[in-house]
């Protein structure tokens, strides 16, 4: 027997980030967006944990236990008593790793979904959801999807209406950054940075799908902090409005950066206009909002 999960994408809308608290992390007011954009999550049972991936970037893709997916199904498997989780673990890429894209997290979301299904846990969503935020601050979003206002640290979710579709082109950086190392140069940059507050002018252009209003107001307060330790980010920015983008930001700690476009015609134009321009790796196109994460098949 296997279960395939597919898991999606995200870019933030807006990233208000707070001074670092205490315990190290940040107070965020994070508005996700799902883009369709996914991987897909494969468990089996196996002798013992295993993991396998496949796909653009694998090869920069942990396959011990340290992988968010292993630790997923380790801590399902603990809540229930199950011992050593024995399921091989299957990712199948799409999503472009370390990028900002909460590749990682979604695949996460995607194994706890699998196993819980593979192992018939039944669990309820509440206690998948508990899971996910001790995982990592984007993991409940890849498992809820749609659109959602990420507080706390990201974890406390509430859902949010998107009234229309909107187009996005990612374009994917030649090389990487580390997030505690652009969150490091958040707070030199911003050492007395306001409570973050979601912007209700954004809130209002996604309940009504209007793609101007929310191109006006999108925003991400870790960009200056990517910029500063990877400069050459901003000729990507540049690139992709010169080529019709209506906004332009890097997505979450980058560096993948993110173009929202008129329409999906425009949104090819961008495309083409980015991957003409030599200041990217690879050029994606998607729709939003997308699901979250979803049972494909079980056998």
């Amino acid at each position: 027997m296997s279960v395939t999960v597919r898991v999606p994408a995200k870019v933030n809308v807006q990233l208000a980030v707070g001074g670092a608290r205490p315990d190290g992390f940040h107070d965020l007011a994070n508005v996700f967006l799902a883009v369709g954009l996914y991987d897909e999550v494969t468990v089996e049972p196996a002798d013992e944990l295993t993991l396998t991936c496949t796909g653009p970037g694998s090869d920069q893709v942990p396959l011990d236990r340290t992988n968010l997916a292993a630790r997923a199904a380790i801590a399902l498997a603990e809540r229930h008593g199950l011992g050593d989780p024995t399921v091989r673990i299957h990712i199948a890429k799409d999503i472009p790793v370390a990028g900002g894209m909460a590749g990682g997290s979604a695949d996460a979301a995607g194994a706890l979904v699998a196993c819980d299904a593979l192992w018939g846990t039944g669990a309820s969503r509440a206690e998948l959801l508990d899971i996910c935020a001790e995982l990592g601050s984007d993991v409940p979003f890849s498992l809820v999807g749609g659109a959602a206002l990420g507080t706390g640290r990201g974890e406390k979710l509430q859902p949010l209406e998107v009234g229309g579709e909107f187009w996005w082109v990612f374009a994917v950086a030649d090389g990487g950054l580390s997030t505690p190392a652009v969150y490091r140069e958040f707070d030199r940059l911003s050492p007395e940075a306001p409570e973050p507050v979601a912007s209700p002018a954004l809130l209002d252009a996604l309940r009504t799908g209007d793609v101007r209003r929310l191109a006006a107001t999108v925003t991400n307060d870790l960009q200056p902090a990517a910029l500063s330790l990877f400069p050459s980010l901003k000729e990507t920015l540049d690139a992709g409005t010169a080529a019709g983008a209506v906004a332009a930001l890097v997505s979450g700690s980058g560096p993948t950066t993110a173009f929202l476009a008129a329409d999906e015609a425009a949104a090819r134009g961008v495309a083409d206009g980015l991957a003409a321009s030599g200041t990217c790796r690879a050029v994606r196109v998607a729709g939003s909002p997308a699901p979250g994460a979803t049972v494909l098949s079980g056998n």
